[in-house]
């Protein structure tokens, strides 16, 4: 198991801030499930550094949504043929089934969707879909729904939203999460609450390349695996096809699903349209299947990179269409209405993580999880292109749904403290942990995955982890390493007991 907390703290009832509700994570999921809470609760949303920093805040393609009853069966029928029919049919429905109603939530919080000229919302197609149902805000939607759920919550005065906080660990007390522990200006402090959310996002930190923010290293389900919750399907890890080639990134620039989705065309250096030799969809096969094509041909001539071609579309649609593309792209000397984007696939979403029921429910009492940390069984072993934010308002307005009754004539009386021997240690050693979980990961549990390098993987990671046991600090930097750490080890364990090949986990033997 390891370190159960990971810092030193004392807890008096009465003298630690008491919330009904404490939401960790400002992404979507968070913040529409503090929007969906009964005004009457007092509810705090704890989000590590400033509300924009999120994986939601960065995505571009839209949110796929059922708007059509006779869409609906096509809509489960796409996602559970993505998710390679690993899905949980019960949730698949329920995304499809209550989509409508909370994307008509969201243009009533005033999220700005893209509009057909007769006032409808507009729609385009995407990976993996045999419909047109995916909405968009340009080609910034996450952004755009971000902004409109922040501008909401300012008007809420039973939120507080508390930003650069740091969650180091779940609080638990007679078997059940009683609140978190956070450190905010050098100080480490235990927040109380009825019931506590975990919306904390995905794990892209683990890899070299992703097209996650800076801030995605799986963190809430590391605090929710050392207070003993049950964490499902961590081997299923989508690598996103496209992202531009830029090497030496923080973080990759995401080229939208829906790029293809307009007419976008792989092609390798030879300039061949490849895909059709993959798949019946070509260029909308499901992310799995375009991923793997593309490292084949990568492999096939050893350079890090293909092409996808916009060029014969038109100019100035591509300039309206995607102006955040168009204008990221042009700051690396690629101008899409005439030049041939290099792209690769990276590090994209987390299909596994807490194990969830259909309301957010976890098997510790008053902890829920929802978005990319929870594991409702939607996706199956291969996420369903714009489905993560669809997942994210379906599953935080249950979430919401069921809080306010089942906190009734909860309180937090309780005193207990807890004492860890602390290293001293400079910050920076850690560096070096981190860079290493990334390289392993990125080498041996990448997209095509074999017994041998996830051995490997196995003993170098936890060689790591019992290093940084042995030397626990009150420090940021130890808790995002002891982290990955976790998070790496959940990965690679899930990897090796699955033995056959399914949607992301491609197990292929040694050569």
């Amino acid at each position: 198991m390891g370190i159960r907390y990971l810092n030193t703290f004392q807890i008096n009832t009465g003298a630690c801030s008491e919330y009904d509700v404490i939401i960790v994570g400002s992404g979507i999921a968070g913040l529409y499930t503090a929007l969906n809470l009964d005004s009457k609760l007092k509810v705090l949303v704890l989000t590590k550094d400033s509300i924009y920093e999120t994986n939601s805040n960065l995505a571009q393609g839209g949110i796929a949504a059922c708007m059509d009853d006779t869409d609906y069966h096509l809509h489960v029928s796409d996602t559970l043929k993505a998710g390679c029919y690993h899905n949980l049919p019960e949730a698949v429905e329920v995304i499809v089934k209550e989509g409508k109603d909370n994307i008509h939530r969201l243009v009533d919080l005033g999220v700005n969707f893209d509009k057909t000229d007769d006032g409808d919302l507009k729609a385009t197609r995407e990976g993996g879909h045999s419909n047109y149902r995916v909405l968009h805000a340009k080609d910034a939607t996450g952004r755009e729904i971000i902004r409109a759920l922040s501008e909401a919550i300012k008007e809420r005065p039973n939120i507080e939203v508390m930003e650069h906080a740091f969650v180091i660990d779940l609080l638990t007390y007679n078997d059940a999460c009683v609140g978190v522990l956070i450190q905010s200006d050098h100080a480490t402090v235990p927040y109380l609450g009825k019931a506590t959310v975990l919306a904390t996002g995905g794990i892209g930190q683990l890899y070299q390349n992703s097209t996650n923010s800076v801030i995605a290293s799986g963190d809430g389900i590391a605090m929710a695996c050392r207070s003993g919750v049950k964490i499902t399907d961590m081997e299923f890890i989508q690598f996103h096809p496209t992202a531009l080639y830029t090497p030496n990134k923080d973080r990759n620039f995401l080229i939208s699903e829906a790029v293809r989705g307009e007419g976008g065309i792989l092609r390798n250096h030879d300039g061949v349209a490849f895909m059709e030799n993959y798949h019946e969809l070509k260029d909308l096969a499901p992310r799995d299947i375009v991923s793997r094509a593309i490292i084949n041909e990568i492999e096939r001539t050893e350079l890090p990179y293909i092409y996808l071609d916009v060029t014969h579309l038109d100019a100035s649609y591509l300039k309206d269409r995607f102006p955040t593309i168009y204008n990221e792209c042009l700051t690396h000397g690629i101008d899409i209405t005439k030049d041939l984007i290099p792209v690769c696939p990276v590090q994209h979403y987390l299909m596994g993580g807490i194990d969830t029921d259909l309301y957010g429910h976890t098997d510790l009492p008053r902890l829920y999880a929802c978005g990319e940390t929870a594991k409702t069984g939607s996706h199956g072993a291969n996420r369903l292109a714009s489905n993560s934010l669809l997942e994210a308002i379906v599953f935080g307005k249950r979430v919401a749904q069921v809080i306010e009754d089942e906190i009734q004539g909860l309180d937090n009386t309780m005193t207990f403290d807890y004492e860890l021997k602390q290293s001293s240690v400079d910050e920076s050693a850690y560096f070096a942990y981190v860079e290493e979980i990334q390289k392993i990961m990125t080498e041996r549990v990448f997209i095509y995955r074999n017994i041998e390098d996830l051995t490997y993987a196995k003993e170098s990671i936890q060689t790591i982890k019992e290093a940084l046991e042995a030397l626990p600090s009150n420090q940021i930097g130890f808790y995002k390493t002891y982290n990955m750490a976790i998070i790496a080890l959940l990965v690679v364990d899930a990897a090796l007991k699955r033995s056959d090949s399914i949607g992301t986990h491609m197990l292929l033997p040694k050569e």
